[in-house]
């Protein structure tokens, strides 16, 4: 379909919330899936990080994808997509900037597009889905603290997003509001296949369109880190206590880990002691 039959996301303003992402979608997120290398790849958006910035200043953010696209000008745009969602809000932006794009845009989904990443994903002409991918839809979480009326007026503000989430689905699937909200509600993932038989997608992508990241020491450490400091930002852990505990588990310090493991080793374990918390809760 058209990008500009899709409704644009209106984003009422409130300051100091921040949506986050998904346990299950981290969990599943590999960053490793990318696309592979062609020769149009100057027209062509990576989204396959979370959505919104991090502590390292990476991550997908609207002011990021507006350069790109003022960049690639009013011409034909590939956006290829393996993020585990994060900022809800942020992702709004996103999609409003691809939807107003002049040019044709065509979305790739190469892993995963949860949450966030599965309404920027929306925002193609055409959408393409990896036979093993998956999009995950879900209402806007945030983390929120005060008394029951100040969560019930967060409550309230946070409706309209996902009733915009709602609208933006159905324009793409024809799948009527009150089954979308009920798929929210339950955290719906969507594998390949079905996403193409239910709307969400219009075909499958060739596996020759997909790679993998290189496999070295290095770049496996800096991925557990980030996604380390993703679950700790949930877990409620401040920018300090996030950086000592990596500086721990990274070392190996006594205390850090008790299998002993060095580096990314151990940082995986710490990530994975934050999942089993989260879920607890």
């Amino acid at each position: 379909m058209k990008k500009s039959k899709l409704p644009k996301a209106d984003m009422p303003v409130r300051s100091g919330f921040k949506s986050d992402i998904s346990p299950q979608a981290l969990q599943r997120w590999c960053p490793d899936v990318r696309a592979a290398m062609g020769e149009d790849d100057a027209a062509t958006i990576s989204v396959l990080d979370p959505i919104g910035s991090d502590m390292w200043g990476d991550g997908v953010t609207a002011k990021r994808i507006a350069g790109a696209l003022r960049a690639i000008g009013p011409n034909p745009v590939a956006v290829n997509i393996n993020s585990p969602g994060g900022d809800y809000f942020e992702g709004l932006a996103i999609y409003n900037l691809l939807r107003e794009h002049a040019g044709e845009v065509t979305v790739n989904i190469l892993g995963i597009a949860a949450s966030a990443a599965s309404v920027i994903a929306m925002a193609g002409d055409t959408v393409n889905i990896a036979r093993s991918g998956f999009l995950m839809i879900h209402n806007t979480r945030i983390g929120a603290g005060g008394d029951r009326h100040a969560l019930r007026q967060v409550a309230d503000w946070l409706e309209p997003f996902d009733t915009t989430a709602v609208d933006i689905y159905a324009a793409r699937t024809g799948i009527d509001a009150a089954t979308l909200a009920a798929m929210l509600d339950a955290e719906t993932w969507i594998g390949g296949k079905s996403a193409i038989e239910q709307g969400f997608a219009d075909a499958l992508l060739s596996a020759d369109l997909l790679d993998s990241a290189p496999q070295d020491a290095a770049s496996a450490s800096l991925r557990a880190e980030r996604k380390f400091d993703l679950l700790a930002s949930k877990a409620g852990l401040t920018n300090t206590a996030r950086r000592e505990m990596l500086r721990a588990l990274k070392s190996g310090q006594p205390g850090a880990d008790p299998s002993g493991m060095p580096g990314a080793a151990n940082v995986e374990q710490g990530l994975q002691d934050l999942l089993k918390d989260l879920k607890s809760f």
